[in-house]
């Protein structure tokens, strides 16, 4: 049995290859199937089977595009609903991938659901454990109370996260590897840690759900402090449940001008330098400059599911990498065009005059647009407005104009979206970016 595990690192997502006896099955894809058609090439191998431990909400897996592309069978639990061809992989049910056993234990808590898949061959067994189990902690369960084929409250899901930690783990043996199709920096968890996998037996020692506590206590620090939630979450947890549509065709008709304009909300992708020195009036900088940038994420949280559109890339090498981006999370559909600038009548945003703003902060309003569990954490500055960047497009009518705005986050990346935001929407007031300065004041 070989095992492949692919990291996206802009959604901290895991998928995975098995292969056994010159077959192979694919856990949790993402949207671009191609890199596990390579690896069944490279390794003479048939992709027989894909599975789906649950509806992603963070990423639009390409499970319906495997199906038509290779024939494979679709896994998942009956309780999902899904609107594809598929067959339910519950507990009780078990497959034979080449070698190895592929059986299902039905483990809610992140959502209703959710499944393990256990594979054994020989004397190894491996845990593909969704969003049901992480590196270090558990997934939240506060994303299916509006969304999915099976809605529950968040209490409900916390509790039976409480009931599939204390009860469906218990026969596995301690050298049973944990691949979970998170880590550090999804938001599909909070305290997730940076190891890519991990052992059932270090999981019961170092995991705080494995520890011994009441059905309350777990419940308690479960609910506790989980990050938001991104507007685009939902609407994948649905899209992933009907099936996204085959990627090359879902990017094959979005237009491409060079040197162009736009009206209306544009996302400029750009390094925040650049965007600085000259951009369009209204446009939003959610930076994709990097290829580790969590731009998906941000483009979700600002961006509404079903909200058009238009797209500012550097230059022409740049549009199929960002269209990608982009469809990770299903908005390909709602993009009107993709553009590079024409360099003419650009609008330009001010440098602030930090040594001015570090002598005199009372002659500024300073707009705080990290997450609402970081403030709680601590400030940077005492007078600051807390505006998390998430909620900032509909909250920014109730920011005072009668000072100049300085917008700050931990870093840098979320106050350039976030006074890009405020400029365009507080037209008679200066807006700075403190940016990467902020380190200064840490």
């Amino acid at each position: 049995m070989k095992i492949k595990q692919f990291e996206y690192k802009p959604l901290a997502h895991f998928s995975y290859a098995l292969i056994s006896g010159g077959e192979m099955a694919i856990v949790d894809p993402e949207r671009d199937p191609m890199q596990y058609y390579t690896f069944a090439k490279a390794h003479n191998a048939n992709i027989v089977a894909v599975f789906e431990t649950h509806p992603h909400a963070d990423f639009v897996s390409s499970h319906l595009q495997i199906y038509k592309e290779t024939g494979a069978t679709i896994y998942n639990s009956a309780k999902l609903g899904g609107d594809y061809p598929h067959k339910s992989f519950d507990e009780g049910d078990s497959i034979s991938i080449g070698n190895a056993t592929l059986r299902a234990l039905n483990t809610p808590g992140h959502s209703p659901d959710s499944i393990t898949i256990v594979a054994e061959e020989g004397e190894v067994t491996v845990l593909f454990t969704g969003d049901t189990l992480f590196i270090g902690d558990v997934g939240r369960p506060d994303l299916r109370e509006t969304a999915g084929n099976m809605k529950a409250k968040r209490e409900e899901l916390a509790e039976m996260m409480y009931g599939t930690i204390k009860n469906k783990f218990t026969e596995l043996p301690d050298d049973a590897i944990v691949y979970p199709a998170h880590g550090a920096g999804t938001l599909c968890g909070k305290n997730l840690s940076d190891a890519a996998s991990s052992t059932l037996g270090n999981e019961r020692m170092g995991n705080w759900a494995f520890k011994k506590q009441s059905k309350q206590e777990f419940m308690e620090v479960l609910l506790d402090g989980q990050p938001f939630i991104p507007s685009y979450f939902s609407y994948n947890v649905g899209l992933n449940k009907t099936g996204a549509e085959t990627l090359r065709n879902a990017m094959a008709e979005i237009p491409f001008k060079l040197g162009a304009s736009a009206e209306g909300l544009i996302v400029d992708t750009r390094d925040e330098a650049k965007y600085k020195k000259g951009h369009l009036k209204q446009s939003i900088n959610i930076q994709a400059s990097s290829q580790d940038a969590t731009f998906e994420t941000w483009l979700g949280a600002i961006v509404e599911p079903q909200e058009e559109f238009s797209l500012v890339i550097e230059s022409p090498e740049d549009l199929e990498p960002l269209l990608h981006r982009v469809a990770k999370i299903g908005y390909e559909k709602q993009l009107r065009t993709v553009l590079t600038l024409n360099e003419k009548e650009l609008l330009a945003m001010q440098e602030l005059d930090v040594q001015d703003f570090e002598k005199n902060p009372n002659k500024y309003t300073i707009v705080d647009v990290r997450n609402k569990s970081e403030v709680a954490e601590g400030k940077f500055f005492e007078n600051a407005l807390s505006h998390p960047l998430n909620e900032l497009r509909k909250t920014s009518s109730e920011i005072p104009v009668d000072k100049p705005i300085v917008v700050h986050c931990a870093g840098g990346y979320r106050s350039a979206a976030g006074s890009s935001i405020l400029e365009g929407k507080l037209e008679d007031v200066k807006v700075y970016d403190l940016s990467e300065k902020i380190k200064d004041f840490t």
